[in-house]
């Protein structure tokens, strides 16, 4: 029993220091509740970063959050709270561009199925000529907007420079042209 006494006891604890942190903003009360946990988001970020000294920063840095962060939140399980403030603080930096790895693509480690296969070089080429017989099906201001849009890679404000529309009016006819296309496709890939 004198182990749950001890629990109940810290909790109270951390939520006086907390309170009075908050009435203070004093940061000896905040280092004094911190250093408590300290190990313990050491850990996690351990587990999260797998790397001892980005591990360590990352313990300084959730100190510094803290700073503000315990003036903003309601807080009535201070372990616990950290423990999820830690957590994310973690995977946000496992989200980072930096961390993101990337290999360049290389195209000739690949095999293309249009130069291996020559059936997919003429189902292409059907495509592409249903799909120039589709474009003159739709109205002229579609038309003129999904050729610039996609084939010269304007963009909207650049299409309505160049006809005079709105741009409003420009994104309506690439949109209504574009379904207008996938219709007319469609229609014609079943007849």
């Amino acid at each position: 029993m004198n182990f749950i006494k001890n629990i109940s006891a810290t909790a109270d604890n951390d939520n006086e220091l907390v309170a009075l942190y908050r009435q203070t903003g004093d940061l000896k009360i905040l280092s004094t509740l911190y250093q408590r946990y300290m190990e313990l988001v050491y850990g996690v970020c351990l587990k999260y970063l797998k790397d001892q000294e980005r591990s360590r920063d990352a313990v300084m840095n959730i100190f510094e959050e803290l700073v503000t962060k315990l003036k903003i939140h309601e807080i009535n399980n201070f372990k616990s709270w950290l423990h999820t403030l830690t957590r994310h603080y973690c995977l946000m930096q496992l989200r980072t561009p930096k961390n993101m790895k990337t290999t360049e693509f290389n195209a000739e480690y690949m095999q293309s199925v249009e130069t291996v296969h020559l059936n997919g070089v003429f189902e292409k080429e059907e495509q592409l000529q249903l799909l120039e017989r589709c474009l003159q099906t739709l109205s002229a201001e579609q038309k003129q907007t999904v050729e610039l849009f996609y084939l010269q890679q304007k963009c909207y404000n650049e299409i309505a420079a160049i006809t005079g529309f709105d741009w409003n009016k420009v994104r309506s006819f690439i949109q209504n042209g574009r379904r207008n296309l996938k219709n007319c496709m469609e229609q014609k890939e079943q007849d």
